[in-house]
């Protein structure tokens, strides 16, 4: 009978510090393995959504056993931003990683200058995990620069090869594009081989999926089950997000098809640890880098009753699925509603791994671990900054959450949007009219974190004309 992790862990130095020490005298550091889902919406997932079109029964039942976060964050409403919130424990603007890599629209504002790659200065959680004598692991998308900004040079193994615009071992392999499109189940295959020869030495094992990005597409026999289920599903409806209309029903079989794959995908890493005896000290951690895609780029899922989605900074764009497992800590089937952000993961994991804290790299980062020990947090506020047009139609954009309050500053016009999310989850009544005090010190928040992390504004756009409003910015030079 294996001893549970919280027999074999006991709390020391520090307030919430704790170190990992075996029963007798050997020290044991708990594994590490970060699943990260790209695109996929807080109401695709059964946990979050017992009425989903989709079937994800791995991640409900890791939620199952795990801290289940019902207010969690990304750090943006796009992808790169928020994978160097989660690498580095710094909100966006710190970094210059502000956009995807390859965002250059422009509209009545020209969008701010921003990096195109993780500079390498910054000491990854990879990094610290790995010059602490853990073996790391990464398959998958890294979307934080190429070549000499590619992973191999971020704390991950040095042999990695790009794959299909993904990193992964040089082990020859690749992913038949028939069955698995999105490199799936390569990405599980490797980890579980990683997983098995690394069972005696502590580990950080970081999968960022390339689902459920578009293109859309999964195996065939998946895609054939869904398109079965779809004929009772609801036909498509539709409503509008500023010019855009955003998919208010959930019904995409290909779209389906993915994420059962995925969910599979994660089922198999799961078993893997059980297989290998290291299921009582090996945390756990689920999340999605943005909201789902419901306003344009195919529409491929409805993340209602949230507004929005990805590239919006409306709760569809940036609150996700937020999982956390922490064997003999965390109580089954627990649920947390206190508002955390991706910049969080990287001081929670260091104390989890009985890692002193760095607070000069996670400076936007708060540990996690009185939240999972069932004990109170006071986080303080969340916030946002994406001076960019998105893909997806957003506009430059800030905002700020304080408790159940939020608000949007539009970076066009100033207009500024408040809503209490307590009582208003779809953020449909903007209250900043009503409430001018309460808007004014939201915003002067906002606008005195924005100078603290040097956040760089998008200006006006000389050359804005309405007839042709979203453009292609040429010769941009790039963030710092």
């Amino acid at each position: 009978m294996k001893t549970p992790l919280h027999v074999l862990l006991t709390v020391s130095l520090g307030l919430f510090g704790w170190q990992a020490r075996a029963a007798e005298s050997q020290p044991i550091k708990p594994n590490i393995i970060f699943l990260l889902a790209d695109d996929m919406g807080y109401m695709d997932v059964g946990a979050y959504n017992p009425k989903t079109f989709y079937e994800t029964p791995n991640i409900d039942a890791l939620a199952e056993k795990s801290m289940r976060f019902t207010d969690g964050y990304a750090a943006c409403s796009v992808c790169s931003p928020t994978r160097s919130s989660i690498m580095t424990g710094k909100y966006p603007p710190r970094t210059g990683v502000t956009d995807h890599t390859g965002g250059k629209r422009a509209g009545k504002l020209l969008p701010a200058p921003h990096a195109v790659n993780l500079a390498l200065e910054e000491c990854t959680i990879a990094e610290a995990l790995r010059d602490a004598g853990y073996a790391t692991f990464f398959a998958g998308k890294w979307h934080l620069g190429t070549g000499k900004f590619g992973p191999n040079a971020q704390g991950f193994a040095p042999d990695l090869i790009t794959l299909k615009g993904g990193y992964f071992p040089s082990d020859g392999k690749e992913a038949d594009s028939k069955t698995d499109p999105k490199s799936t189940d390569l990405i599980a295959d490797e980890a579980v081989e990683f997983i098995a020869a690394h069972k005696d030495k502590p580990f950080f094992a970081y999968l960022p999926f390339n689902a459920v990005h578009v293109p859309i597409g999964a195996r065939p026999d998946l895609v054939e089950k869904y398109r079965k289920k779809q004929a009772s599903a609801p036909p498509d409806a539709w409503g509008t997000e500023g010019a855009n209309k955003v998919r208010l029903v959930q019904n995409n079989a290909v779209y389906a098809a993915m994420i059962e794959q995925m969910d599979s995908a994660i089922g198999r890493v799961l078993a893997a640890v059980q297989d290998n005896g290291l299921a009582d000290h090996t945390v756990i951690i689920f999340m999605s880098d943005n909201g789902g895609l419901s306003t344009a780029e195919g529409h491929s899922t409805s993340n209602l009753p949230l507004r929005g989605g990805k590239g919006w900074p409306y709760e569809g764009g940036v609150r996700e699925p937020f999982i956390i497992d922490v064997p003999g800590m965390t109580k089954p089937g627990s649920t947390c509603d206190v508002p955390v952000t991706s910049t969080d993961f990287y001081p929670t994991i260091l104390q989890l791994a009985g890692l002193p804290l760095n607070p000069m790299q996670h400076c936007d980062g708060t540990s996690l671990l009185p939240l999972l020990e069932g004990q109170s947090l006071d986080r303080g506020p969340l916030y946002w900054h994406y001076p960019h047009y998105s893909n997806q139609g957003g506009a430059p954009a800030g905002s700020i959450r304080d408790g159940d309050w939020k608000l949007i500053e539009w970076y066009e016009d100033g207009r500024l949007e408040l809503f209490n999310l307590r009582d208003d989850i779809g953020e449909k009544n903007n209250l900043a009219a009503a409430n001018p005090e309460k808007t004014k010190e939201l915003h002067e928040k906002l606008i005195a974190w924005r100078k603290d992390v040097h956040a760089v504004m998008p200006k006006p756009n000389p050359d804005y004309d309405p007839a042709n409003p979203i453009t292609k910015v040429k010769n941009q030079p790039p963030g710092e």
